[in-house]
């Protein structure tokens, strides 16, 4: 029987699990995972926390500075892996706490969570460099396509890791996409892990990224009218002051991966929602052992944010 405990310690010590361990735990995520909707209905009080890529030591901080699981609950709105070093390390911890809490954990897919972007920005040769194969990328990653899409909480605040689509209207039509799968380069599936809010415009626009797309206030406020909600909360992009509000406050994107790739020198955040409905940005800077301990590849680093 596994000892998701012993696991859990030796996770939060930094410690390489090994490779049949996290096959196993794999297979057992794919059984809770598989059992949540699309949309995922969540109350208050909750700490939302953006992205992580990584950065295991600032995930450690998160933990420290808003509570440990089980003890907070959390939703983590995606992007867990590429760029930090540590991508291994932070995907196994967040599954073993959705095995061992997982009705105070929630996971949500980011752009990051595919198998060709990882293929691109780093996860998938930080595992051929810590197993000398990639046979734990390639378990991982078929965990990707078991995390949820969006979640609400209290039924009034909307999450997702990127934004909007106009192919979806109401939230009910993300309940019946197929998200298990690569989620394809376009449509709905693909618009809700990497449109991003634009204060410039105010209907939809083609994305600069080359995905998803960009969207404006009259979106937003449509959005939100017609499934009776009253925010939105999206990670997806950097902020230097670790968070930021738009539109007459009804969105607000949280970004927790602080220096990001150990040299953006940005602040971080996590945003907790108490009962009242009340939200506090809970703002930190690197943890103070935050390390960027190898020299990657020669091949050019992409400079784009994604």
């Amino acid at each position: 029987m596994l000892n998701l405990d012993q696991i859990l310690e030796r996770l939060y010590n930094k410690q390489i699990i090994a490779e049949p361990v996290i096959a196993y735990l794999c297979s057992l995520a794919k059984e809770v995972l598989i059992q949540e909707s699309n949309v995922v209905r969540l109350c208050t009080p909750i700490t939302v926390v953006g992205d992580i890529h990584g950065q295991f030591e600032d995930l450690l901080e998160i933990f420290r500075i808003g509570g440990p699981c089980p003890f907070t609950n959390y939703i983590f709105l995606g992007d867990y892996v590429d760029r930090g070093y540590y991508s291994v390390e932070t995907i196994t911890l967040l599954l073993c706490l959705k095995l061992r809490y997982p009705k105070r954990i929630t996971l949500l897919r980011g752009n990051h969570e595919s198998r060709g972007i990882t293929q691109t920005y780093g996860f998938y040769s930080e595992c051929l460099r810590k197993y000398g194969s990639a046979n734990v990328w390639k378990q991982i990653t078929d965990i990707f396509d078991f995390l949820t899409l969006a979640a609400t909480i209290d039924d009034s605040i909307f999450c997702v890791h990127g934004g909007l689509s106009p192919s979806i209207q109401h939230i009910d039509q993300i309940v019946v996409l197929d998200r298990f799968r690569e989620f394809p380069h376009e449509g709905a599936m693909a618009d809700l892990v990497w449109s991003d809010p634009d204060p410039s415009i105010q209907e939809f626009s083609l994305s600069p990224r080359g995905a998803g797309y960009s969207f404006g206030e009259v979106i937003v406020s449509k959005f939100l009218h017609e499934n009776n909600m009253d925010h939105i909360l999206r990670a997806h992009q950097l902020c230097s002051e670790g968070y930021q509000i738009l539109f007459e406050k009804k969105l607000s994107t949280v970004w927790s991966a602080p220096n990001y790739c150990y040299r953006c020198a940005n602040l971080a955040s996590i945003l907790q929602i108490d009962t009242d409905k009340s939200r506090f940005f809970n703002v930190f800077d690197a943890a103070p052992n935050q390390e960027n301990p190898y020299v990657e590849p020669t091949a050019k680093a992409t400079e784009y944010f994604l």
